[in-house]
């Protein structure tokens, strides 16, 4: 378990800025993840943390050390890859084995380490097959082990479960937090998915255009959204206006007033602090039924249990809104 200081972190490519002035501290142990839409930096800044790539400013440190100018693979950092990146040519137990073989462990030691891992992430029995032998999430477990099986002080994980199909990419992102914590390993996952960084995260740092727009566990970022592209990014929230926000509560905000489409209650007949309201249409998301409404000339999106056929609210009903007040938060 290490604990990890990134400060002040600058990388450009010509005239174009990729990042500038990234700082913080990962806990020992701690599983924190890059979000943010592609371009945002978020792969990068882990390849300078990795040493793949350089750094034009700022220091990293691991347990008080500078590694800023360490070759990568002196480091003790693992990485994954999102293409998985490995060796056409060798067997699963090979690729696994790899990076031992440049430490210059002694084959027995290679065979203990490599057991050990093949049966930490469940490939037992596929130790002899080669790639394209193997399906998708089936590389992705070899790519992992190849990443633990050196005993890595902190372990980056670059977008790893994107090209899986959503049942494989599930099962293995609950089996790779498994692992992360039964190894305690301090851990940096790059991703573009909410769903995915809400699931795993100790800590989000939500990225946009080269900056850290927000930090913080999974339920502050997602409840407590700090600016307007947060808000955005994190979900489908709905963001007012101060002239909307008048409108319909009373309120006037500085900047927009965001609302979760989970913090309303549809109704069928007026109650107190109810506000009129018209289906417009629904969308059907599994558990959960999304529904467009129009509330005195506002549209919003509100998401309602989808219990059961027969609850369902028709394309032109009249309802009743109810607003969690609670929840509203102000952002800029």
């Amino acid at each position: 378990m290490s604990v990890v200081t990134v400060s002040n972190f600058a990388k450009r490519y010509g005239s174009s800025t990729i990042f500038t002035d990234i700082s913080f501290t990962l806990r020992s142990g701690e599983f924190v993840t890059l979000l943010g839409p592609s371009g945002c930096g978020k792969s990068t800044l882990l390849r300078c943390i990795s040493g793949l790539t350089g750094v034009d400013q700022g220091t990293i440190s691991v347990d008080g050390s500078d590694i800023t100018h360490t070759a990568p693979q002196k480091r003790g950092i693992g990485m994954v890859f999102q293409s998985y990146a490995l060796f056409p040519n060798m067997t699963a137990a090979q690729n696994i084995a790899f990076g031992l073989k440049m430490q210059k462990l002694t084959a027995a030691e290679i065979a203990d380490k490599v057991a050990a891992v093949v049966k930490l992430v469940e490939l037992d029995g596929r130790e002899q097959q080669y790639p394209h032998q193997l399906s998708g999430g089936q590389r992705q477990r070899v790519a992992l082990a190849r990443a633990l099986v050196v005993e890595p002080r902190i372990l980056l994980l670059d977008e790893p479960l994107s090209a899986l199909d959503a049942r494989i990419r599930k099962t293995l992102r609950e089996q790779i937090r498994d692992i992360q914590r039964r190894l305690g390993l301090t851990t940096i996952f790059v991703t573009h998915d909410q769903e995915e960084a809400l699931t795993l995260s100790d800590r989000i740092f939500v990225m946009n255009q080269g900056r850290v727009e927000q930090e913080g566990s999974a339920e502050t970022v997602y409840t407590q959204p700090a600016t307007e592209f947060v808000a955005r990014f994190m979900g489908s929230y709905n963001l007012l206006t101060a002239a909307q926000s008048q409108s319909l509560l009373g309120i006037t905000p500085r900047g927009h007033l965001t609302l979760r489409p989970e913090a309303m209650e549809l109704l069928t007949s007026p109650e107190t602090d109810t506000l009129p309201a018209v289906i417009k249409s629904h969308q059907l998301l599994g558990n959960v039924i999304r529904y467009q409404v129009d509330c005195q000339g506002v549209a919003l999106s509100v998401d309602c249990l989808n219990r059961s056929a027969e609850a369902l609210l028709a394309d032109g009903a009249a309802v009743f809104l109810r607003i969690a007040r609670d929840t509203l938060r102000e952002v800029q």
